[in-house]
């Protein structure tokens, strides 16, 4: 498996937390939120990593550094500019190959979805890409049509929706930050610099399959949030 984590975020949400260190060393039970996602990485037979960095860059090479995790890990430096999810991934090109399938996950998810049955899934799909996904309340949604394809975006908050495949009707899933990409995903993201990935998802949906895996009886929390963080220490 390789795999490529979103940990360049500046943590806002998590202050004062994150006032002296970057959100992915955030100790969540006692353990940095980035070291908790490498080792479940690699129980899941990860062998190859890309992590992406902004905030507090030089604490997080500091921590690979003192670290053997036993894998191949490279570092996405951003520091000259924050790229967002999209600019990230982009910007992470250059550490794949075009024959590579790979799962792209938010530092700061916690989640008991298994990565392999995700991979194998995506594979069979015959999809560009696959995204994990909920049936849990949130802000903001996917819509997924009967064959689980993305069809759009809404928002519960302002009523703002994007539809760029028309259906009778959808099917609203909330995104749990954890993605499966083909190589060819870098091909089809023609934006540049600093942007965000589910608008040019939705555009490249208008074309190519993207679909959703769908876990119902899984557990989703955002750790980015000190309140969750809370509630998910009381949970362990």
């Amino acid at each position: 498996m390789k795999a490529f984590i979103f940990a360049a975020g500046l943590g806002t949400r998590l202050a004062p937390l994150t006032n002296d260190k970057p959100k992915a060393l955030v100790e969540v039970n006692g353990v940095p939120m980035l070291q908790s996602l490498i080792e479940k990485l690699i129980r899941y037979n990860c062998n190859y990593l890309v992590i992406n960095t902004f905030h507090f860059a030089d604490k997080i090479m500091g921590f690979l550094n003192s670290h053997d995790f036993g894998i191949e890990i490279h570092v996405s430096d951003e520091r000259n500019a924050l790229l967002n999810t999209g600019g990230g991934l982009k910007n992470a090109q250059r550490f794949f190959n075009p024959s590579d399938t790979f799962l792209v996950h938010n530092v700061d998810i916690f989640s008991d979805i298994d990565f392999n049955e995700m991979i194998n899934f995506h594979l069979q799909s015959g999809s560009v890409c696959t995204m994990a996904v909920t049936n849990r309340e949130s802000s903001r949604c996917l819509l997924f049509d009967d064959d689980n394809m993305l069809c759009g975006w809404r928002s519960k908050k302002t009523s703002e929706e994007i539809i760029v495949n028309k259906r009778a009707k959808y099917h609203e899933f909330a995104f749990s930050g954890i993605y499966v990409f083909n190589y060819k995903i870098f091909n089809l993201i023609h934006k540049q610099g600093a942007f965000e990935i589910i608008p040019e998802l939705l555009d490249i949906a208008k074309t190519n399959r993207i679909s959703a895996f769908i876990q119902t009886d899984k557990t989703v929390i955002d750790l980015g949030k000190i309140e969750n963080i809370r509630l998910y220490e009381s949970l362990l």
